[in-house]
């Protein structure tokens, strides 16, 4: 087989390509996933600074002022060759009540995701009541649990470490996260307790298929999860933000069980929003990166608005397949509906390709019609183009609709492959940097071929010196 460049021949250099980007290994290509490290303990014990010891560099916000990070944050890690995730979390009080319960479930959540958890205590305190009752509930958890001794800034404190061994965690390390004091020690026990790969893929448990459910306040989410469920699951008002938390709920739907999320509706844009707002947006974002598809409900009564499309931009954003549900359809007369034919043509030319449902939630109708769309969308979103298909579809392409010149040269695409699914991601390698004009054109045609429905796609570019022919 011959390459857009003719320096290919080789059908094993096809099928090396393929099995490299299954694997993640695509040369400059996907990386393969990596394991995490959750950081939780009590509020101001300096989880984040020794985040900071651990990474190398200064990336947690920290400050001497308990509470100081509310969300969970994740960072990029590297330690003698080895790749890992490290979850930076607030202040993890069990019976914290208000905003503070707004931060321990976002450790929480941290911990059920992580591969590893690593407990921070306050050496100079010992361990508190708090302390406590948070190494109780790890060490019911069915992942490896660390305890980590802080500000044993001196020989002098190391005698105190030994106390916290009454937590029931094994060994605490100690370590001072603000001079670096022990903290190659403990990197490496991290790296002990830390898989190679990950424990938990998204979908790969063969568990019901997770889709969040996300729109403007007051669009009706939670009545359409009701409808779903067939029970008074979620709280409805018609005074918009009822909803705060995520509420997940199993939902048996056209012989196949789901699990929806329902979420708070987004108001304001995240970092003008406060209280409970802000947490609200956050956990809502936290839902669609930890789902698999989302249903972005819009209400078709009303004309398109500017939450609406950065509802939908988040789900793409995030690389999640999306379904667009227009609900309130009872409401739409013949005007209503040429009306929003208009707005849907000018508003979502970018998300041509999604799954398209009319339903109300109040009276049930096409309510069915929503599985069909998921697993068209999913099925999309896990769908790969075998290299060889890929590069002889693109080679046609190519020769009939040749790049743009740029600079006074016409860049050449030397070959292609598909990196990763979910989303489904392209990388081309080329002489040249191909216009965003073209990556569009490419992306319109290569839906067009191979389908996609459903999911984003992504196409990147990486230029490279061209191979000499031998």
């Amino acid at each position: 087989m011959t390459g857009l460049d003719g320096t290919w021949a080789d059908e094993a250099e096809w099928t090396a390509l393929d099995e490299a980007a299954e694997a993640g290994e695509l040369p400059g290509g996907g990386e393969p996933p990596q394991p995490t490290l959750a950081v939780v303990g009590r509020p101001n014990v300096g989880k984040s600074t020794l985040v900071n010891r651990i990474l190398g560099r200064r990336e947690a916000v920290v400050q001497d002022t308990p509470g100081v990070t509310r969300d969970r944050v994740a960072y990029d890690a590297l330690w003698n060759g080895r790749r890992f995730t490290v979850l930076d979390t607030g202040g993890w009080e069990p019976d914290a009540r208000g905003l503070q319960a707004s931060v321990a479930a976002q450790a929480e959540l941290a911990m059920s995701t992580a591969d590893a958890i690593l407990l921070v205590v306050d050496a100079t305190v010992g361990a508190t009541t708090t302390d406590e009752a948070v190494a109780k509930v790890l060490r019911r958890s069915k992942r490896p649990v660390l305890l980590a001794a802080n500000k044993v800034d001196d020989e002098r404190l190391t005698a105190d470490v030994a106390s916290l061994w009454s937590l029931g965690l094994g060994e605490p390390i100690p370590v001072s996260a603000l001079h670096g004091r022990g903290s190659g020690d403990l990197l490496d026990t991290i790296l002990g307790a830390l898989p190679e790969t990950p424990r938990e893929v998204l979908g790969a448990t063969g568990g019901p298929r997770r889709i969040a459910l996300v729109g403007k306040p007051n669009v009706g989410k939670s009545s359409l999860l009701n409808r779903l469920t067939g029970e008074e699951r979620s709280v409805v008002d018609s005074v918009a933000g009822t909803t705060v938390d995520p509420v997940d709920s199993l939902v048996e739907l056209d012989e196949e069980t789901w699990r929806f999320v329902d979420t708070a509706g987004l108001r304001k844009r995240v970092h003008t929003a406060s209280g409970t707002e802000y947490y609200a947006s956050l956990r809502t974002k936290a839902a669609i990166e930890a789902a698999e598809v989302a249903i972005v409900l819009v209400d078709a009564s009303e004309p398109l608005s500017e939450q609406d499309l950065r509802v939908i931009t988040m789900v793409v954003d995030a690389g999640r397949a999306l379904v667009l549900a227009y609900n309130k359809w009872d409401l739409v007369d013949e005007d209503r509906r040429y009306q929003l034919a208009k707005e849907i043509d000018r508003e979502l030319v970018r998300v041509r390709w999604a799954e398209r449902v009319n339903v109300s939630a109040r009276t049930g109708r096409a309510v069915a019609k929503l599985a069909p769309a998921l697993r068209t969308a999913l099925t999309s979103w896990d769908q790969r183009v075998p290299t060889g298909q890929l590069n002889a579809w693109l080679n046609d392409l190519v020769a009939a609709t040749p790049p743009p010149v740029r600079g006074g040269k016409q860049p050449k695409v030397l070959f292609a492959t598909q990196a990763q699914t979910r989303p489904p991601t392209f990388v081309l390698f080329t002489t040249g940097f191909l216009e965003a004009g073209y990556r569009r054109f490419l992306e319109r045609r290569l839906r067009e071929t191979f389908g996609f429905t459903g999911t984003p796609v992504r196409i990147s570019v990486r230029v490279r010196e061209r191979k000499p022919r031998k």
